[in-house]
């Protein structure tokens, strides 16, 4: 994959998912622009990974769900290279309670960012990718999407909202050499995973995982992000609208 001269925004890119995306780009020649909300020191080695591949790294503190921190990451964005090449909405949030535990608030804050921030990020993204030529858009979504997870009612109601996005975006924009894509992952092996497993036996938590994924094994963020980057290239120029599940084969049982 050959991404020299490309210029790449990733959400959420500080840490799991987002940070192995932005450092897979760079190590194909790619310059990033490096995109956190709370978390700045993940943020900062991030950049600086990039910058030791020899790729140019922009850090931009921004919520993606707050419309006016998003209009000033794309103002920091043509500010700094003009244009834009890739954009990959990988930033995400989420309160996991049972539905009749939510609230307004964690709805809209949930909503806001992983859901309404495409849309509006599209918007800002495709003049910027227009003055070269057309562009790729990837979002990270969920298999919470489309199948009940526990208390997860509120996530994936905007994962799902994420990919009907998709599906409108990719046939809207293809017309301007835009092709937009979504990659839905499985159990991925992440700080966050850790995290949640270290709240019991996590040795034991992590086998219970790993016997859902007929695969045998985790997934890791560098093979979501390798799917990531195959959606930006040409060979995936007729690839529209798509979400394309990267999970070892976790969603299709029903029991086992």
């Amino acid at each position: 994959m050959d991404f020299q001269s490309k210029i790449a925004l990733v959400t959420g890119s500080g840490r799991g998912i987002g940070r192995a995306i932005a450092l897979h780009f760079a190590s194909h020649g790619a310059d990033v622009v490096v995109n956190f909300f709370r978390n700045r020191a993940p943020a900062e080695e991030t950049a600086q990974e990039i910058q030791k591949l020899g790729r140019r790294a922009l850090l931009v503190k921004a919520d993606v769900g707050d419309l006016d921190d998003l209009n000033r990451l794309f103002d920091e964005i043509e500010k700094e290279f003009g244009g834009l090449d890739i954009l990959v909405h990988n930033a995400a949030s989420g309160y996991n309670r049972p539905a009749m535990e939510q609230k307004p608030k964690g709805w809209e804050w949930t909503m806001n960012i992983n859901a309404r921030a495409l849309l509006f990020a599209a918007q800002r993204a495709v003049p910027l990718m227009e003055k070269r030529g057309g562009g790729k858009i990837v979002s990270i979504s969920s298999p919470g999407s489309g199948r009940v997870l526990p208390d997860y009612v509120v996530v994936g109601a905007s994962k799902a909202a994420l990919e009907s996005l998709t599906r409108y975006l990719g046939v809207e924009l293809i017309t301007k050499k835009i092709n937009v894509n979504a990659v839905s992952p499985g159990v991925v092996k992440t700080d966050a995973l850790n995290y949640f497993a270290s709240m019991g036996n996590q040795d034991r938590i992590l086998q219970e995982f790993v016997k859902q994924v007929p695969a045998g094994r985790l997934i890791t963020p560098e093979e979501i992000a390798e799917v990531v980057a195959f959606l930006c290239t040409p060979a995936a120029d007729m690839i529209v609208g798509q979400i394309i599940a990267v999970d070892g084969g976790y969603m299709l049982p029903i029991s086992k």
